[in-house]
């Protein structure tokens, strides 16, 4: 069996991103989520589509399939295991381990992640809080929100980012809030939706972007 191109792994990777919760993607929220043009696209997913990955019908949404999932979801999991072991086992800041893992992702031994897999313990996320999926593609469920859907006086965990930029990191880190830090929403500016917060007892504020990209559990 030919193996995955490093192309169809990036567009694997973009299905696994942008399908909504019935399975479905437009050609064009791809082509924007890749920064590539559509045509491009147009032509990727039917060769997906000969593979069995999307359902391909014109004027559309794709359809991913129950294997394309399953495709998608390994590659995510190649690269989650090794954020996590840059993180675990070589001492990286988890601000530093996206573009390390964005190259790595692309080695096609399963013995090699099966390994790295173990070496680890077989964690359930990654170091941003992101769930991995396992060696069959499975994937935990969360039920998580945005911070910024939060209201004043509510008590949060931070369990996870939806951005995992070096420069997003770094701001968390200056204001200590990492994974599994308890948030008290102490106010909510009405003129830009910034907002108050109090962690360990110290207070910080945060920007409407910022809490858009922090997922909290109650």
């Amino acid at each position: 069996m030919p193996k995955i191109t490093l192309t169809e792994e990036n567009y694997l990777k973009a299905l696994f991103h942008v399908v909504d919760s019935e399975g479905k993607v437009t050609i064009n929220e791809l082509s924007k989520f890749l920064n590539v043009k559509m045509p491009s696209v147009n032509n990727m997913m039917k060769k997906f589509a000969e593979k069995g990955w999307v359902v391909y019908e014109t004027y559309k949404p794709l359809l991913v399939t129950e294997k394309g999932r399953r495709e998608a979801a390994l590659v995510v999991r190649k690269h989650r295991l090794t954020e996590m072991f840059l993180v675990k086992n070589m001492n990286f800041g988890w601000e530093n381990v996206h573009e390390i893992a964005e190259q790595l992702e692309h080695v096609h031994s399963q013995v090699f992640f099966d390994k790295m897999d173990e070496i680890l313990n077989y964690p359930k996320f990654d170091p941003h809080g992101e769930p991995i999926p396992d060696k069959d593609g499975n994937i935990i469920a969360q039920d998580l929100q945005k911070l910024s859907s939060c209201e004043t006086g509510e008590m949060v965990i931070f369990t996870s980012v939806t951005l995992s930029d070096d420069a997003f990191l770094s701001y968390l880190n200056e204001r200590s809030l990492l994974l599994d830090t308890q948030i008290k929403v102490i106010k909510i500016e009405d003129f830009d939706k910034s907002m108050t917060i109090e962690i360990e007892g110290k207070k910080e504020i945060l920007s409407k972007k910022a809490t858009e990209k922090i997922l909290v559990r109650k």
